[in-house]
């Protein structure tokens, strides 16, 4: 199912267990436009909820690496903008699709294992009618890979088509 009706620009549908090797509560979180950004730098996306926390995942493959084989920061980065939006669409209050990044501020903790899956695990720390202000962790098993924060600005929804 995408969100047509919503005018969503992506798909948002229930993954079932047999798709998520028995993890329960994932949806899709791909750009039904699949030559954007998106999917074609990051690959296929899941996204969920976690109480108060947004969780985004991404499988990385040998095209995310750096020379010393671990996942590249700019995939980290990659990964932690578009987590600033899923998380606005999860847990917040606002139309992720036409809002914007208005500041990202991120550490570089350790490496990431392309081997595994990279996940962004959100928080909203305020939000008011305009703004979104985030921080979390992008996350492998119990390692951090990165720790961020971030601010999106909230727009209005895009006129339907």
């Amino acid at each position: 199912m995408t969100n047509v009706a919503d005018n969503l620009p992506f798909e948002h549908r229930p993954l079932s267990r047999d798709e998520t090797n028995g993890e329960e509560g994932w949806y899709t979180w791909n750009l039904i436009d699949r030559t954007r950004y998106n999917t074609q730098v990051l690959g296929e996306m899941w996204v969920r909820t976690e109480g108060d926390l947004c969780r985004l995942r991404m499988f990385p493959e040998r095209r995310h690496t750096n020379l010393a084989d671990n996942i590249h920061g700019a995939v980290s980065l990659g990964l932690i903008d578009i987590a600033l939006f899923a998380t606005l669409h999860m847990i917040g209050q606002g139309d992720a699709g036409p809002s914007v990044t208005v500041e990202l501020s991120t550490q570089f903790v350790g490496p990431g294992d392309p081997t595994q899956p990279l996940d962004a695990v959100s928080e909203i720390t305020q939000e008011t009618g305009r703004m979104m202000f985030a921080r979390g962790q992008c996350v492998q098993g119990g390692r951090i890979v990165t720790s961020y924060s971030g601010i999106v600005r909230k727009m209005k929804p895009l006129p339907v088509s």
